[in-house]
């Protein structure tokens, strides 16, 4: 007796493999010139619009989150950057780090409340832009 198979499947274990996974692309990271331009904006844009004259809790969380995207951008241009030592940056980064913890609260406490947030992430965004404008890299 005689068997035979039709098909247009092959069974060597080189067929069977997955095909190759295709290499990501590595994300672009922003330059820090680039990045303290977008983080300044943000923060002059807050000023243009009237700043927080609410302050009433949860009436100026968006502004803050506004200025709190482009600091978090700002930082990972400023971990790339290889043309100056991390201590040029200690500044920067503490009044990044002084941000983020008043993000962390997750709301907005409004200007009245003892335990306001707003001088945490706005303050500190404003004397980021000053430190940016005295601290320039080539």
């Amino acid at each position: 007796m005689t068997v035979v198979v039709s098909g247009c499947g092959s069974s060597s274990s080189e067929d069977r493999a997955a095909p190759a996974a295709k290499p990501k692309p590595k994300p672009k990271t922003v330059s820090v010139a680039d990045a303290t331009v977008t983080f300044q904006d943000a923060v002059i844009t807050f000023d243009l619009g009237g700043g927080c004259p609410d302050q009433a809790p949860g009436a100026c969380w968006e502004e803050m989150q506004s200025v709190m995207e482009p600091a978090r951008t700002l930082r990972k241009a400023m971990n790339g950057e290889k043309s100056v030592g991390a201590d040029h940056w200690t500044e920067a980064y503490a009044l990044i780090a002084k941000m983020e913890k008043g993000i962390g609260v997750g709301r907005d406490r409004g200007a009245t409340h003892l335990l306001t947030n707003r001088p945490d992430v706005l303050g500190s965004a404003h004397e980021l832009s000053d430190w940016l404008d005295a601290n320039p890299i080539a």
